[in-house]
Formats: C-alpha cells, structure tokens, sequence
C-alpha cells in the first residue's frame, strides 16, 4: 500500500515534470517565433525597418527645413520688430536653446532685449501660492492698481511684473520707476521666486516654456495666466514653448483652452523648430495690431505660422 508521504512524492515529482515541460516547450515555440520574425522580411521585422527607413527620411527633411528657415530668418524678419523692445520670461522648464533660438529671432526683427527673467520652481509651484501673493501684495507700485479679477498666483504676478516690466502700451512709457521695478525684482529673487541679472522695461514679452505637460498640479495653468496677465499690461505678450506644452494640461493647452486667455496672448507650440522662432516674432508683431492667434502644429492651433492658411 502506497504511503502518504509516497503519494505526496509522486505528486510532486508530477507537476515538477510539468513545469520542465512548459519551460522547454515556451522556450522552443520562442525561439520558433523568432526565427519565424528574422526570417519573414513581410512581418514585423519588415514593418519596424521600413517604419525606421520612414522616420529617417522625415528627420532629414525637417533638418534640410530647418536650415533653410534659419538661412532666410533674417530676410523674413527684417525690421518686423524695428525699434522695438522685449523681455523674455523663462520657465524651469525651458530649453537654454530655444532661449538663444528666440534671441537671435528676435534681434534678426530689429528688436532689443531688455532682460531675462527666469522663474523658479518656487514661482511654478502651487504650494507656493498664498507665500507668492502675500510677496507680490507688499511691492505693487505706487499708483499702479491690480486688477480685481485677478486673485490666482499667476494673474497676480503677471499683473504685477507686468507694471514694472513693461510699457504702457500707449504712452510707450514706463509704469513704475526705477527703484520700485528694482524693489519688486530683488524681493521676488530674495523669495527665491525669479532670477536675473539687468533688465529694463520693454514694449513686449515673449514667456518661454519648454515641454513638458503640466503633469505637476496646476503649473501649467500658473504659467497661462502669467502670460495671459501680462499680455494685459503691455503692447504684447507670446507664450511659446515645444510641442508637448500644447498638450495635457500644459501651459500652452490651458491657455488654449480658455476662451479668456486664447483671446490675449497669442502662443506658439513648437519653438524648438525654427519656423517656430520665426512665428514668436511675427505673432509679436501682430500682437501690436491687437491680434492674437495659435500657432504651431499642436492640438487647437489654427495655423502653421502667422498669415497662414488654418490647419
């Protein structure tokens, strides 16, 4: 008679058996399979290389763009921007080369800059924002009145800078003096909420993000209605950024997204391309007509660039 402890053997060794079984079989139809896929040019393997041979061909005709953009950048800009002045906000985000991208578009115009400012991930950052009200509350200007409409940290500090940092856009003459666009800066850099070295009062403001899409909270939506409030204060403000701002809850999809902010400062979804720096400036200039538009190739952007047909 079998025992117990016999059968619980037999039993084992039944399914340690099984178990060798299905390893030895799973590792023979793998290996089956992928011959069969290195052997048929017609499969997989055909569509992943001509998918490759695709994208390749695609990359080298968006760099030959690239460089015929960039070689006819100045004869397209030529003094679009004559005589005019801008300064450039930058996200955390923001890619240090578009930034000289920008720059460069910009001068091409005819334009100055007047100054970078850089926001931190503090300015970004929601946890952040009763301590960033509280400091933007005790600089506002003497004679300079926020708007009442204003009460989430990116509207108030676009408000804010805005009076300092930009012009009147009919007078074309300072908001604020010297001393109170000095106080407003050093206390927002000792806040740990901007950074910068020298910047003057310019006609117009380029706010430049990079792309990412606003997965951290609401950073996204801060750096909309910062751009979308200091639209308000100057001749013009762009939001531009790399395609994935324009997606999600990116800075430049929320602003896209409301019918409020898509009214003011125009934006522009892939100024990591060259026609995309060239856009920043021309949509500048038809800021100083009223204009706005979206511009780009992301999702709701209405054309490729300004003067083009929609998308």
């Amino acid at each position: 008679m079998i025992s117990l402890r016999q059968h619980a053997i037999s039993i084992a060794g039944i399914f340690l058996a099984l178990a060798i079984g299905v390893v030895l079989g799973s590792q023979t139809i793998a290996s089956g399979v992928l011959s069969s896929l290195r052997d048929d040019k017609s499969g997989l393997q055909g569509t992943v290389d001509e998918l490759e041979n695709t994208n390749n061909q695609l990359q080298i005709a968006l760099g030959s763009s690239d460089s015929f953009e960039a070689a006819n950048a100045g004869r397209i800009l030529q003094n679009a921007l004559a005589q005019r002045s801008v300064v450039i906000f930058t996200t955390p985000d923001a890619d240090p080369a578009d930034l000289d991208g920008v720059v460069k578009s910009v001068e091409a115009a005819g334009a100055s800059v007047s100054g970078r400012v850089g926001l931190t991930d503090a300015f970004v950052d929601p946890a952040n924002g009763d301590r960033l009200r509280t400091t933007l509350t005790n600089v506002i200007p003497a004679g300079v009145q926020l708007r009442t409409g204003a009460v989430d940290q990116g509207s108030i500090a676009g408000d804010l800078l805005g009076s300092v940092l930009l012009l009147n856009p009919e007078t074309a003459q300072p908001q604020s003096s010297p001393e109170e666009l000095t106080l407003a800066l050093d206390t927002l850099r000792g806040g740990g909420f901007v950074e910068y070295d020298q910047v003057r009062p310019a006609q117009l403001a380029i706010v430049l993000t990079g792309g990412t899409t606003g997965g951290e909270g609401n950073r996204g939506a801060i750096v909309a209605r910062f751009a979308g409030a200091l639209d308000s204060r100057g001749a013009g403000t762009v939001l531009a950024g790399r395609p994935g701002s324009a997606e999600g809850n990116g800075a430049i999809a929320v602003a896209r997204a409301d019918a409020a902010l898509a009214s003011t400062a125009s934006t522009v979804d892939n100024v990591d391309r060259e026609a995309g720096r060239i856009t920043s400036v021309l949509a500048l200039q038809e800021q100083l007509t009223g204009a706005s538009g979206r511009y780009g190739t992301g999702p709701k952007a209405t054309a490729v660039t300004v003067g083009a047909l929609p998308s």
